[in-house]
Parts: structure tokens; C-alpha cells; sequence
């Protein structure tokens, strides 16, 4: 795919800011190279394979982790060998993302010589089972009875709840509810993006939102606002973990609700919305003090603070558009919601 010149600036320059020394502003270009996606593939192995400092690298292998894209998946290969374990470990979760694509048992052999080899590091290697847990139990069989009696507690730790289903593997149960259909209580689901969301795949967290959605919307106007919940809970383990693979998502959220959506929807909003939310915020703000929202003030003020927070962050000013079309549709927004 041909890249316009003004493109290959922009990721050139989000992927230098991949070594900076401060990290919201790696974890900030990690989430914008998300949104570019494939354009930034090439860019992104190049420096995840390179001498750059390990930082550099975990970042590049964090940013290809959330696009997901194949070409991805043999660099990820190589760096399970590498000499730092961060790099390693940043690896593996990239892996991981293609454990059921075209080239799963290619993946699945790699992350069991992982897991099973006592001479890796422990971290890696329950990095390595923790990925194989999206396996069914009789895939995962023979590894876990080989890993009953490893050196390592934590292995033998991990591979006995995944062994015996005592304490299920929040991953495992993710992955089936992403590829096989959520459970009906959006309670046990909610929980279990809680527990998984700092370790589970972003595009596995992305099909979560998806698939919530789906379902929130064919559900009765009763029971709709606890799967609104479990959805915001997707959201909040991905701003998190800064990616704006959902983004789109949460701009609709924000676009349809007819009132205040969670405290934790609005924390996510403002770790990693940018300037095309600013719209929607600045619309519900609007529609907030009409009577169809109850708690008005507590949800006003806190779409507020969410609107600064993303101006303040993105260095939006007056003169920026969306500003402009937003003055020109609610006037007096800025010097309401900004200058306060």
C-alpha cells in the first residue's frame, strides 16, 4: 500500500516518540499508530527488530500487538529469543494474538517450547501458558500434565487451574466468549474482562466491545443498561492499556445515550479520546440539561472535565475545527466547559 507523504510524516514521527523517555508519551503514540493501523506495519518491525533501546522495542511490539496485522506475526516469532526479557515478553503477547489465525500451530508450538523450557524465565514462560490458555483443555492436556511437576511454583501454579478449572482462566474464558457467544449474565462477563483486561489481546478486547454491542442492542430496554456496563468495562481495560481500537465505539456510546453512562466510561474517555470525540462530548454535554437525564449536574460536570482533559492532552485550541463547528452549534461551549 503506497503511503502519502504527509502520512509517512506523521508515523515517522509517532514511531520516535516510541523511544521517549517519558512514558505517556510512548503509551499516547502506541494508541495513535493503532488508529493508523496497517499504513505503520512496516515502520513498526523495523524498529521492533532493530538495536534500539529495549523501550523502543516493547512499544513497537505493543503497537503491533493492537493492529493485529499478520506481517507482525514472524517478527514476534524471532523476538521470543531475545536477550531482554521485557522485548521477549512484549513478543509473546503479539503471538498470542494469533494463536487461532492461519499460522496457530506454528504459534502454539513456539509458546509451549516456551513454557515448558525451565532454562526461560519464569515470567515468560507463565506469559507463555497464560497465552495458551485460550486453548481448549484437551489441546492444553499434555502440557499441563508435563508442567504438574516443573521446578517453577508459579508454572505449577498456573498449569493446575488451567488443569482443573479450580480457578478458571479469565483469558480462556474471554477468548470463548469473543468466539463462541457471551454468557447471559453480563455480570460474569464484566468480571471477567476485569480480571483479564490488563493481559487479554486488544483485538480480543475490541470483539468483546463488539459483541457486547450486538447483544445490548437486541436486548429489552430493561436489560440493556447492564450489558451498557459490561461494554464500558471493555472500554475502561483498553484506555488502560491506551489503545484507541474502540474509539469509534465510544463516540457512538456517547452519541446514542439517552443518560448518564458510568463514571469508569467517562475515566476512559479521558485517557485516550482525541479531537473527532470532542463532537459527541460537547452534544451530550448539551442534551444533559434536558429532563430526560437524571444526576444532570454530577453527568455536566464530569463531561466537562473529560472535555478539558482531552484538550488539554490532544493541545486543541480555539482555532482548531471541531472547536469551530462545535461554537457554531452550541455557542458558548469553550468559555463553558474550557475556561472554567
Amino acid at each position: 500500500m503506497a503511503i502519502r507523504t504527509s502520512s509517512a510524516a506523521q508515523i515517522d514521527a509517532l514511531v520516535a516518540a516510541l523511544s521517549a523517555a517519558n512514558a505517556i508519551t510512548r503509551e499516547a503514540a502506541v494508541a495513535r499508530l493503532a488508529v493508523i493501523g496497517p499504513r505503520a506495519i512496516d515502520r513498526l518491525v523495523a524498529l521492533a527488530t532493530s538495536t534500539a533501546s529495549p523501550v523502543a522495542r516493547v512499544a513497537a511490539f505493543a503497537a503491533l500487538e493492537a493492529i493485529a496485522d499478520p506481517r507482525a506475526l514472524d517478527p514476534a516469532l524471532r523476538g521470543l529469543d531475545d536477550a531482554d526479557a521485557a522485548v521477549a515478553a512484549a513478543a509473546v503477547a503479539v503471538t498470542g494474538v494469533f494463536l487461532r489465525g492461519a499460522r496457530g500451530a506454528t504459534v502454539v508450538d513456539r509458546l509451549t517450547a516456551m513454557a515448558l523450557d525451565p532454562a526461560r524465565p519464569e515470567p515468560l514462560r507463565v506469559a507463555a501458558l497464560t497465552a495458551l490458555g485460550g486453548l481448549s483443555r484437551a489441546a492444553m492436556g499434555p502440557v499441563l500434565t508435563a508442567l504438574a511437576g516443573d521446578p517453577s511454583a508459579a508454572i505449577r501454579a498456573e498449569a493446575e487451574a488451567q488443569r482443573t478449572d479450580a480457578a478458571p482462566n479469565p483469558l480462556k474464558t474471554l477468548t470463548r466468549a469473543a468466539e463462541d457467544g457471551l454468557p447471559d449474565d453480563p455480570a460474569v462477563l464484566r468480571g471477567v474482562i476485569v480480571r483479564a483486561g490488563s493481559t487479554a489481546p486488544l483485538p480480543l478486547l475490541l470483539r468483546i466491545v463488539e459483541r457486547v454491542r450486538e447483544r445490548e442492542s437486541a436486548e429489552p430496554g430493561g436489560r440493556r443498561p447492564a450489558w451498557t456496563t459490561t461494554r464500558v468495562a471493555a472500554h475502561a481495560a483498553l484506555a488502560r492499556r491506551g489503545s484507541r481500537l474502540a474509539l469509534y465505539d465510544m463516540r457512538e456510546l456517547l452519541e446514542g445515550a439517552t443518560g448518564p453512562l458510568p463514571g469508569e466510561f467517562l475515566a476512559a474517555l479521558s485517557q485516550v479520546g482525541d479531537a473527532s470525540c470532542l463532537e459527541a462530548v460537547a452534544s451530550a454535554h448539551a442534551r444533559s440539561s434536558g429532563s430526560g437525564f437524571s444526576r444532570s449536574d454530577w453527568w455536566r460536570q464530569h463531561l466537562a472535565e473529560a472535555f478539558r482533559a482531552i484538550v488539554v492532552r490532544e493541545g486543541i485550541n480555539r482555532r482548531h475545527a471541531v472547536v469551530k463547528k462545535i461554537e457554531k452549534r452550541w455557542p458558548g461551549t469553550w468559555a463553558l466547559v474550557v475556561s472554567r
